[in-house]
């Protein structure tokens, strides 16, 4: 044949000791994961809640798609924002990103 078989070979003499030292960088690598990318988006979410939760009629806030309004109303779910004089949507709360400090909007 051409082929010779594959034998297993005897385990070396020293390479017990790497049960735990195989699986730390993988350890390691989670830790850093969790602390760069996981915990600083639960951060930002709950800080969103709060700042959606806060939200009251006047607020000066800006939307997803960049439009810049005043609270007119709130209900459950829904907000009325006043984008013009005379001119009102509603959008749901959810698309509100920054609520803007007072006296930032100027009346035209």
């Amino acid at each position: 044949m051409w082929i010779s078989n594959a034998f297993a070979q005897a385990p070396a003499g020293g390479a017990d000791a790497g049960g735990l030292m195989s699986f730390l960088p993988l350890i390691l690598m989670f830790a850093v994961l969790y602390f760069i990318m996981i915990r600083p988006q639960m951060k930002r979410a709950k800080e969103t809640k709060a700042m959606l939760a806060a939200l009251a009629v006047g607020d000066e806030v800006v939307t997803v798609g960049g439009i810049v309004g005043k609270v007119t109303s709130l209900k459950d779910d829904f907000v009325g924002v006043e984008i013009a004089t005379g001119t009102e949507v509603q959008m749901q709360k959810g698309a509100i990103t920054t609520v803007l400090p007072k006296g930032t909007l100027k009346s035209a």
